[in-house]
């Protein structure tokens, strides 16, 4: 305790600010500091939603690689007959056949370009929704904890330990998500 004394009064008022870890309150768990941190990347990553999202896209970028797989096979397959056959071909007769494989090639790409974008947007979207829900709940942790700022961790240059409160967040979001969908009155 004679540290943190210490401490407050070499680093000043905000090193005091950081000491006070005592909780007045009962019913609040966690940091009590005006200001506190969160980890957006992992709150999202190690929600219930956000695993839920992230293997749903892990799935649908496995079965783009799978059909990308295999239509590149067929596409080896097809510019190796049409390699064999440009030897017996006049060029005005080949050239066409060429050119109309290129096409069908870059029109694949074009598609599976798409579909990537499609995922990474999809990924976008869920964390906009995420983060929309998780708002008013980070709020309640805030105003729980006495904070009246909250920073993203990767905005700070330098906190202790005690104002990141990513994994209290995640547990909260969890719950109300819950306890959201167990309620028949949500549906």
């Amino acid at each position: 305790m004679r540290a943190l004394a210490l401490a407050a009064l070499l680093l000043g008022p905000p090193a005091a600010i950081f000491a006070q870890e005592t909780t007045a309150d009962p019913a609040r768990s966690g940091p009590t500091s005006p200001v506190l941190s969160i980890n957006q990347q992992r709150l999202f990553e190690d929600s219930a939603f956000g695993k839920a999202s992230l293997s749903r896209l892990e799935a649908s970028s496995r079965t783009l690689q799978a059909e990308v797989r295999k239509i590149e096979s067929d596409l080896e397959i097809e510019e190796r007959l049409l390699t064999e056959r440009r030897a017996a071909m006049p060029q005005a007769e080949f050239q066409p056949l060429a050119t109309a494989f290129d096409d069908k090639v870059e029109k694949l790409r074009e598609a599976w370009g798409a579909k990537d974008r499609e995922l990474k947007r999809q990924r976008d979207l869920d964390q906009q929704q995420f983060f929309e829900i998780a708002a008013p709940i980070l709020a309640e942790v805030m105003r729980d904890l006495g904070a009246t700022v909250l920073l993203d961790q990767s905005s700070v240059i330098l906190s202790l330990d005690r104002v990141d409160i990513t994994q209290l967040a995640i547990e909260r979001i969890d719950a109300q998500l819950a306890e959201a969908e167990e309620d028949p009155a949500e549906r």
